[in-house]
């Protein structure tokens, strides 16, 4: 396995799921290999915790933002499974860093970032 460096890289199809709506600046997305996709060899799926699926990993020139990589040039420096971080939102398109540190950790912070949004609304009641 190749050391991740920086990889940047585009979420298309959420039009398809929820749109960009789910995401948010600082979310942490959860990447998984889809060895046995019939459409592209090289397609990588995107999760979010609880909500699921939101869209793919771009891997057309269509669709992969100038900067980012495409599914093809990540998928041998990254493992079956990988956590992203969120960095820009345009419309609803994502571009997202992979990230290097542990799962368990970013998980922990993804959970944490759900409660907090219960807190927020606490308010309103």
């Amino acid at each position: 396995m190749i050391a991740v460096e920086e990889i940047l890289f585009t979420i298309t199809g959420t039009k398809y799921y929820y749109g960009a709506k789910p995401l948010q600046i600082g979310s942490v997305v959860c990447c998984i290999k889809e060895k046995d996709n019939e459409c592209d060899q090289d397609a990588i799926r995107v999760v979010l915790p609880i909500i699921g699926k939101i869209g793919y990993i771009a891997n057309s020139p269509n669709t992969v933002i100038h900067g980012t990589m495409s599914a093809g040039r990540i998928y041998e420096k990254v493992k079956k499974k990988f956590c992203a971080r969120v960095l820009f939102l345009v419309r609803d398109i994502a571009i997202c860093k992979v990230e290097t540190e542990d799962p368990e950790v970013l998980f922990s912070e993804a959970n944490r970032q759900i409660l907090e949004m219960f807190d927020e609304d606490e308010d309103d009641m």
